[in-house]
């Protein structure tokens, strides 16, 4: 278990370990709550049974090591079984449901870094990787949460920052500028999960904080 406590960024960004802090226990469900906005994050550890259900969020997760992604609706109930850990995250109920993994998601290029989207409703949950490096400061018009699968880097937020790495999880409001740089020698590997849903690939310059569309 990481050690590791919250660490508070500019403009609202957070980052904490993947299993940071005391989780609560709900049978055979340990749970992790990291961030609570109109879109949360919370990191799941199962061994044994367990059954998922929220009247008023949907809830997409991703079991890691299995590479498997699930979109659970409101009112719907899901049921667990084995030993999974999984990142989860709520977001507000759609207005109509209507949701899925996407099969086998197609790969997609912006510009050296590469992404495909995992679920697409009015919540988008996506993987992707970034090489080497620092790509130019941004920002996106949605919440976004993100926990690194694979790599080592640094995650900047205007003038803070903080290392982070596999585990890590975060926690980016509207219109924050930021960037993930990549210290590794490889490539870093990212889950992310934002609301409003939308394409990973579009993002505004640091520059144009003031010019960009309103947010919803």
């Amino acid at each position: 278990m990481h050690n590791r406590m919250l660490v508070e960024l500019e403009g609202g960004c957070r980052v904490a370990g993947l299993k940071d802090g005391s989780p609560t226990r709900d049978g055979d469900l340990l749970i992790w709550e990291h961030f609570s906005s109109k879109l949360s994050m919370r990191v799941l550890e199962l061994r044994g049974t367990a059954t998922l259900r929220n009247e008023a969020h949907d809830e997409v997760l991703y079991v890691l090591g299995e590479e498997r992604s699930i979109y659970l609706p409101a009112g719907e109930t899901l049921e667990l079984a084995g030993n999974l850990t999984i990142v989860s995250a709520l977001a507000p109920q759609a207005r109509t449901p209507a949701g899925q993994p996407a099969g086998t998601p197609a790969l997609q290029k912006t510009g050296d870094r590469w992404y495909c989207e995992l679920i697409q409703a009015e919540v988008t949950q996506f993987m992707g990787g970034i090489p080497p490096g620092r790509a130019p400061d941004h920002f996106h018009l949605y919440e976004e949460v993100i926990c690194i699968l694979d790599g080592e880097g640094i995650m900047h937020a205007g003038s803070s920052s903080t290392p982070i790495t596999s585990g890590s999880c975060i926690f980016l409001p509207r219109r924050q500028v930021h960037c993930v740089e990549n210290t590794g020698s490889g490539e870093l590997r990212l889950l992310g999960v934002f609301y409003p849903a939308g394409s990973p690939a579009v993002r505004y310059g640091a520059s144009s904080n003031t010019t960009a569309p309103p947010s919803r």
